[in-house]
């Protein structure tokens, strides 16, 4: 059997799982049938179900678990991020997409969520994004985890928007922005300056948002966006 060929009829299990979705026979929580029974319904292989399977796997929409047991095969979860970081981050490393596009998203998205989230003021979003600065008030951080739970900060703001696509593409963008970040932290010439200076930053943010002023709060994540990039520009763009 050909490539092309292959490729079609693994195709045809994506294609049938997203038809049983749109009717409403899968649910989030459903689980799927077994690769027999697929192969049989779908007049395709075993090989092709399983392809089709990882597929699906890979693109956040379902999880499988071997065995035999209740918990085994696959199951639907949709977690949409999954398949979006997965393919972000692999352009990001082939230096197909552009760093300074990335920050242009961001800049996008969140100057978006920040106004959204001090209208909604989704008081358990922000009470997760305040103990993630809480956490990276630790003296003793280092860049790496620092910046971890920034992006984790920064992608709290986004849930607390209500809006599920939106946070799913924050998500999305946390590896990437992660990797452009700490590209950049090794030539700061002063990492603890500019550490407290992002504190602050942060802090300030979250404050404008939980006081409500969505204007307030959507200047400032955008000079912090931009003042960290304007920074360390030669670093995330060689």
């Amino acid at each position: 059997m050909s490539a092309d060929i292959r490729q079609r009829t693994h195709e045809l299990v994506v294609r049938h799982v997203e038809d049983e979705l749109r009717a409403g026979r899968l649910r989030v929580g459903s689980r799927m049938d077994g690769e027999r029974a697929l192969a049989e319904s779908l007049g395709v292989s075993r090989s092709s179900v399983r392809e089709g399977i990882r597929v699906l796997e890979a693109m956040g929409l379902i999880r499988t678990a071997v065995g035999s047991g209740p918990d085994s095969g696959a199951v639907v979860v949709a977690d949409a991020a999954v398949g979006m970081t997965s393919a972000l981050r692999l352009h990001l490393a082939s230096s197909s997409l552009p760093v300074e596009d990335i920050v242009q998203t961001r800049l996008l998205i969140e100057t978006w969520s920040v106004r959204e989230g001090a209208r909604r003021a989704d008081q358990a979003a922000l009470r997760i994004a305040g103990s993630l600065l809480d956490a990276a008030d630790d003296p003793d951080i280092d860049a790496e985890q620092f910046h971890l739970l920034d992006a984790e900060f920064h992608v709290a703001l986004a849930h607390a928007t209500g809006n599920d696509v939106v946070a799913a593409i924050m998500t999305s963008l946390r590896g990437a922005i992660h990797g452009y970040v700490m590209a950049a932290v090794p030539e700061l010439p002063d990492w603890p300056a500019m550490a407290r200076k992002l504190r602050r930053q942060h802090r300030n943010l979250l404050a404008a948002i939980q006081d409500g002023d969505g204007e307030r709060a959507a200047q400032l994540v955008e000079a912090h966006i931009n003042g960290f990039y304007r920074a360390t520009l030669p670093a995330v763009t060689r």
